[in-house]
């Protein structure tokens, strides 16, 4: 019993991970944090960026959870065992899949992976900090929805290849 309900206690923390990170993401990262997290909304080159600040916050938290947790206060390592498994898939999806930080290129074609992936691309489609759309990072509206808050918030110059295949097609 106390193994399943470890067990849900992760599944639950990843779930809520991503309300955080979506929630970060749109009024600290593009809010008052955006110090760190404006290089990722710049082309660069080479492996780490200033945004990944990010990650080693969020890292040495669950570590900090996990420890906790070791040391007797039983739920915590277990909170910091989700926030581990929220960062490792946040890495494949986000680092890896989204914006290629691999050695190797990987663009899906259709489902999930491909909603996940184009709506990022329309989170990055705006210069700047002001008036985007797609804040999660596992989760993503539909992208009919997220096309059509651009195109009403589009004040400011769109990014025109950030959101479609074209792009992606010289990446081949």
């Amino acid at each position: 019993m106390l193994l399943l309900c470890n067990i849900l206690i992760v599944v639950v923390t990843i779930i809520i991970m991503e309300i955080v990170a979506a929630v970060s993401h749109k009024y600290i990262m593009h809010g008052w944090g955006w110090g760190w997290h404006h290089s990722h909304h710049k082309p660069h080159e080479g492996g780490l960026e200033l945004n990944d600040l990010y990650a080693v916050v969020f890292a040495v938290l669950a570590v900090v959870l996990i420890w906790l947790g070791s040391i007797g206060y039983w739920p915590l390592q277990w909170i910091g065992a989700g926030m581990t498994a929220y960062g490792a898939l946040y890495f494949i999806v986000h680092d890896g899949l989204v914006h290629q930080r691999w050695p190797f290129r990987y663009i899906p074609r259709k489902g999930y992976l491909k909603r996940l992936y184009m709506a990022h691309r329309l989170h990055h489609a705006v210069r700047g900090k002001e008036d985007c759309v797609s804040f999660g990072f596992l989760y993503a509206p539909p992208l009919s929805k997220l096309q059509q808050a651009l195109r009403q918030r589009h004040a400011k110059p769109l990014n025109e290849d950030a959101a479609t295949n074209s792009q992606d097609e010289k990446k081949l």
